[in-house]
């Protein structure tokens, strides 16, 4: 509060006078217009227009996400996913991390840059997925990659590409190396089908025709069912490798290994 005294000489002087109950009495009316303002009955417009508040991510980067160095040219060489069942989720992670793999920042380790590189790989419906995802929940590479297969590779899509191993057969008029070319394809799409080697061979082999079943005995001269079961997978990606071979040049070899 402000007060104006004589000064010995006669002159007005202005001085500056704080009272306790002056200042309680300012603060309280600070406080009341604090509530006032919260306490505001909001509005159809507030409701209709409310403020852009954006999630927290799902996640948490490590330590060392401070020193990456963001390389925009890299983005143009990643894959895109969208979600769609005709996508392979697998297919997509492996080149993902190979254009991760190709990415020389000594300052993070690869965790950081495949988690840091991760969110532009998605898009539409696959982006909506990630921003859905609780936040903080993701701390490491390996739990993105188990969420994501766990959504886009879920268990009745595994059930039916195992069905499709176990009843594959060859097709009619299709050759030995196509139908090979066609169940490796198989296995590709659903790595983690569960069968043993011994399994995918057997199976592989009960689906061929007889003529080619016959061509498999007697190109390794009826010792196929003594080999092991790495030995037998090898010696059919030969074999698939010779017959288209003999598609162009109309000559019978036998694999080099048998």
């Amino acid at each position: 509060m402000r007060v104006w005294t004589r000064t010995l000489s006669g002159k007005l002087s202005r001085k500056f006078s704080f009272s306790l109950e002056n200042t309680a009495e300012e603060d309280n009316q600070s406080i009341h217009n604090e509530n006032n303002e919260n306490n505001r009955v909001r509005t159809l417009k507030d409701h209709m227009n409310p403020t852009r508040t954006s999630a927290p991510s799902c996640i948490v980067f490590p330590p060392d996400a401070f020193h990456f160095n963001f390389k925009t040219s890299i983005i143009q060489l990643l894959p895109t996913f969208h979600g769609l069942e005709l996508e392979n989720p697998y297919l997509h992670l492996r080149e993902f991390e190979e254009v991760c793999n190709t990415y020389n920042d000594l300052n993070c380790s690869i965790n950081t840059i495949r988690l840091k590189l991760f969110p532009f790989l998605l898009k539409d419906k696959a982006k909506i997925w990630l921003q859905n995802i609780r936040s903080g929940s993701i701390r490491a590479w390996d739990e993105m990659q188990q969420q994501f297969l766990k959504k886009f590779f879920p268990s009745h899509r595994t059930n039916s590409f195992k069905r499709q191993i176990t009843t594959f057969t060859q097709k009619p008029e299709e050759t030995f190396y196509k139908c090979w070319d066609r169940y490796k394809d198989l296995l590709n799409t659903c790595p983690h089908h569960g069968f043993e080697t011994w399994r995918l061979v057997s199976q592989f082999y009960e689906g061929l025709t007889p003529k080619d079943r016959q061509m498999v005995e007697l190109m390794c001269n009826r010792t196929f069912e003594d080999k092991d079961p790495d030995e037998a997978m090898e010696y059919l990606d030969l074999l698939a490798e010779n017959a288209q071979n003999w598609d162009t040049t109309g000559t019978c070899e036998a694999p080099g290994k048998t």
